[in-house]
């Protein structure tokens, strides 16, 4: 029996520990560059390969009062930046683990290397609505792979 997997339930350890669920995760992308070399003598164009480029990693979940981890963790890296710091203990071992319809673990688990929050997005707040508050993090990492 073949599960299909749904896109609203995502889990995020860091360090092998779970820190939070999310709803939306975007920029799982891995793009093999090449560069163009013309063969001499006839019009054939070789594409080489130069080099490998991932794609930031954005995650989206409602926003809540009593978890404050991840932006704990930007803050640490913008103190870090600002004061000229290394980032090195800032950097973590993320997994971005798929979960199916009954919440369990699936076959689709991601971890990335050397990640660290660049950006931190908060909610738009409409007295006159009734949608749920979205925070919104984008990571850099220098690299992924499926386990």
């Amino acid at each position: 029996m073949v599960n299909l997997l749904t896109d609203f339930r995502f889990l995020l350890a860091i360090d092998n520990i779970a820190i939070a669920g999310f709803s939306d995760v975007s920029g799982l992308e891995k793009t093999i560059e090449t560069e163009d070399h013309k063969e001499g003598g006839n019009d054939f164009v070789h594409k080489l390969p130069k080099g490998i480029n991932y794609g930031n990693l954005t995650l989206k979940r409602g926003l809540s009062d009593g978890d404050n981890k991840l932006w704990k963790w930007h803050l640490d890296i913008a103190h870090a930046i600002s004061h000229k710091k290394p980032l090195k203990k800032y950097k973590k071992n993320i997994t971005l683990i798929v979960l199916d319809e009954e919440r369990k673990k699936t076959d689709w688990i991601f971890t990335f290397k050397d990640a660290y929050p660049i950006k931190w997005t908060g909610p738009s707040f409409n007295a006159k609505g009734d949608g749920i508050a979205i925070e919104a993090l984008e990571i850099v990492h220098t690299g992924f792979e499926r386990s």
